[in-house]
């Protein structure tokens, strides 16, 4: 044999030998049967049909199902309850009695390499369905063939007995709403595939309107398939059911509650509970509340007899006297009483709660994964160009926030059903779910469980790193995250090399579509960013070349934005892919194409929204523009370029620049208060006059004209929390004032001491933005001052833009 011919056979015995070494780490299936030793538990007819359905829609091939074991040689999926194995082999007894033990909805499944079996053994039949869940997660399924991991060898119980998601049919939703009973069909499935055991529906009168243009058919109707589908994959049916009602004392208006309770109780084929908020909406006071209770109770009993009610105490403006009242309640042991519930706008944090009610009270907690800010965890320290693009209700995968804020408080309940508004926090779901399961779950292996199992075996890896990305890209500065472009890069090769079938996953385009939108976000902030810094240069030689010339050519270098703008191509994509995101499920991403309800989910509409400060400094310029007098023209436009400056010997804070972060005072981490609920964080929004909330994040002020960035974003604490900025540095000899923006959407009356001398007095602010006040000699005197900003009791919080500690000093030394 010559030496190519040599080197050609090596070859070809190294390939073959590397595919016998890739066959030797998994089972082919793909001529196995499916054995099931269960002849009449519907439920677990329901996990044979999930398992045989799932496969062949990923590879094309329909597994024979039997109900014997067969020949000794042929491939099997064995699906059995714990208490059949007595039916099996002998030596598959053993080895599934020599794994870890199993306690409700637990499951055993392991591979047996030598009778190429599979064992799903469930303790009960919940346990069934999760097994097969386990095993189509771990499956390698595609049109090559079945194959599972000969390592798979997993014994598993769920740590928490309540693990579900909310699925809302209502308009407020940016995609459940357009949902037909198939969909819904599946993504219950989906979820019940990753462990949750509970779904929660919404009834049709919430606050919102009755119907849509998206809805197939009447959320009445709905409901009841909902409810249905739930229970043929034997899962706990949750309902949310504020108090919508005008009066709930008057007998008439509590007879209208009474009479639309029995319409939706009685529609309903299962209903295991029923979640009432204290408020947001249908705010009562705690007598009133629970008086409705205990009739409602009455009407849910008629035609559900096992249902409880759980109950949160949320309300938006708390006080004392409502906490005592509402507790009071929940210690009278109310034999519909179910629990309570711990979600947003709950002032008491949860460990708090947990002592006050003793452990005998079950807590389920209420999280809310949907939403990015404004929110029960909005994205910790968030750039305000992504809150002003992406805003409230963007498509949002955190995987490691989720499981932060999911460990920080797990032990203190009995699991959750998240607060969810569509599809745009699919990820959040079923990190929950895994996390719900075991909280020691490794987000990473969720992800890579989530893209096989939804993409395909040949993406595991990609659209994992890929969603983990995403989140990479939302923390930090997004003008120094590069980090976008290479998230965009990675996903641009996926979806290059995708088939059809992952090119039309809703799931990849969403992946898809915020890898485009983060990247064109990025590229329009560093092109933004230096057309001010070339419209200033141009204000700053007003002096030399005129201020009407300066205006005319600062005016023109901020409109290039519009006129001439960036990455227009990366636009075109991504308004396609939303288009293929409404066709896929009817995500609703933009108001105008989609239908939308504004500010629900229409992140797309925010594409261009201006991420510099040209809109303010236009709307400066245009009154410039009408001033006669060149003196007086330039002395403003020297105000615009010196706004910030706190003189000689001064301090200026903007409080949403991570650079004066450093001054506010923090006592817990995020891990250790998840929902800031005694620790700062940053929220969005300037203020409109009349206004308490405003979906968008727009640089319009309190009388609608166009402000600064910087009023756009705050320091914030929640309630009476204080929230207390430190000063060192300051010349004791020195008199100092403060000047303070304060901006946000709370309408709150807050107190400001320095050294807890009054600066002043509660004021209700939200009337107007700039404050200035003298600060007292005696709190500066060592050289450092500590500024505490509180509210009064039934607040919302404290908001804090901006700051000037002016030296007046040498002001009135001048």
């Amino acid at each position: 044999m010559n030496i190519k011919g040599l080197r050609t056979s090596r070859f070809l015995l190294i390939c073959m030998l590397f595919t016998v070494h890739l066959n030797a780490q998994t089972l082919d299936l793909s001529q196995a049967k499916i054995v099931c030793l269960e002849k009449n538990n519907a439920l677990i007819s329901k996990a044979i049909a999930v398992l045989s359905e799932e496969i062949t829609k990923r590879s094309g091939v329909k597994l024979p199902l039997s109900r014997h074991w067969g020949a000794a040689e042929e491939a099997k999926i064995v699906v059995a309850l714990n208490g059949q194995l007595t039916q099996i082999p002998k030596r598959h007894q053993e080895l599934v009695a020599s794994m870890a033990s199993i306690g409700s909805e637990g499951y055993k499944v392991v591979v047996d390499s030598v009778t190429h079996t599979v064992l799903v053994v469930g303790f009960d039949a919940r346990g069934v369905l999760y097994g097969v869940g386990k095993l189509l997660r771990k499956m390698e399924i595609d049109g090559k063939g079945i194959r599972v991991p000969l390592t798979l060898n997993v014994a598993s119980s769920p740590k928490y007995p309540i693990r579900g998601h909310q699925l809302g049919y209502r308009p407020k939703t940016n995609a459940y709403d357009a949902f037909t009973i198939g969909r819904f069909d599946q993504y219950i499935r989906d979820l019940a595939i990753f462990g949750a055991n509970s779904i929660e529906i919404v009834p049709p009168r919430t606050d919102d309107d009755f119907s849509s243009v998206h809805m197939k058919i009447p959320a009445i109707e709905m409901i009841r398939e909902q409810s249905r589908i739930a229970d043929s994959y034997g899962m706990d049916v949750w309902m949310w059911y504020p108090n919508m009602g005008t009066d709930y004392v008057h007998p008439d208006s509590v007879q209208v509650e009474i009479n639309e309770r029995h319409k939706v109780f009685k529609s309903l084929p299962r209903l295991d509970a029923l979640f009432v908020p204290g408020g947001d909406p249908g705010d009562l006071d705690p007598d009133t509340l629970f008086a409705w209770l205990e009739k409602e109770a009455v009407i849910l009993r008629t035609y559900h007899p096992r249902a409880k009610i759980w109950v949160s105490p949320q309300v938006f403006r708390p006080n004392d006297v409502w906490y005592d009242a509402f507790y009071r309640h929940v210690g009278k042991s109310y034999d519909w009483f179910g629990g309570l519930v711990f979600g947003p706008w709950i002032k008491t944090p949860l460990e708090t709660i947990r002592e006050r009610v003793g452990p005998e009270i079950p807590i389920r907690r209420y999280p809310d994964i949907t939403h990015s800010l404004s929110s029960q965890y909005p994205v910790p320290k968030w750039d305000l160009a992504y809150a002003i693009t992406l805003g409230r209700e963007c498509i949002n995968p955190r995987p490691n926030d989720e499981k932060m804020i999911h460990n920080a408080l797990d032990e203190l309940a009995q699991g959750s059903i998240s607060y969810s508004e569509g599809t745009n926090d699919d990820v959040n779901k079923f990190v929950w779910s895994d996390q719900d399961w075991d909280p020691s779950t490794p987000v990473m292996e969720t992800l890579r469980d989530y893209a096989r199992f939804f993409m395909g075996y040949d993406f595991t890896e990609s659209v994992a790193q890929g969603l983990m990305a995403l989140e990479h890209n939302l923390q930090g500065s997004l003008l120094t995250n590069e980090n976008t472009e290479r998230t965009l890069i990675q996903w641009q090769k996926m979806a290059s090399q995708a088939p059809v079938q992952v090119l039309n996953n809703f799931r990849f385009q969403m992946g898809l579509l915020r890898a485009y939108f983060d990247a064109y976000q990025y590229r329009r902030l560093v092109y933004e960013t230096a057309l001010e810094r070339r419209a200033r240069e141009h204000l700053e030689n007003a002096a030399r070349i005129g201020s009407r010339q300066s205006v005319m050519e600062a005016t023109k270098t901020l409109r290039l934005a519009k006129e001439k703008p960036v990455q227009t191509f990366w636009k075109e994509k991504i308004l396609e892919l939303g288009d293929d995101l409404f066709e896929s499920i009817g995500a609703q991403l933009t108001v105008g194409r989609h239908a939308a309800a504004e500010g629900r989910g229409n992140f797309i509409d925010n594409i261009d929204l201006p991420l510099n400060d040209a809109p303010w400094i236009i709307h400066e310029l245009e009154a410039i523009e009408t001033m006669s007098d060149e003196k007086i023209r330039l002395k403003a436009i020297d105000r615009i370029l010196k706004r910030t400056d706190p003189g000689p010997g001064g301090f200026y804070d903007n409080f949403g620049s991570p650079r004066s972060w450093k001054r506010i005072v923090v006592d817990r981490s995020q891990g250790e208060d998840p929902g800031n609920l005694s620790s700062p964080r940053v929220s969005f929004g300037v203020g409109i006059l009349g206004e308490e909330w405003v979906h968008e994040i727009t640089a319009k002020g309190f009388e609608g004209q166009a402000v600064p960035l910087a009023w756009m974003k705050q320091i914030t604490t929640l309630y009476d929390q204080p929230l207390q900025i430190r000063y060192d540095d300051l010349n004791p000899k020195n008199s100092y004032s403060i000047r303070v923006a304060y901006t946000g959407r709370f309408r709150s009356k807050m107190q400001l001491t320095a050294d807890n001398l009054v600066i002043h007095d509660f004021m209700e602010t939200g009337r107007q933005p700039i404050y200035e006040f003298a600060i007292p000699q005696a709190a500066t005197e060592d050289g450092t001052v500590q500024f505490e900003f509180s509210c009064g009791e039934g607040e919302r919080g404290a908001q804090v833009s901006e700051v000037w500690i002016l030296n007046t000093t040498l002001k009135n030394e001048r």
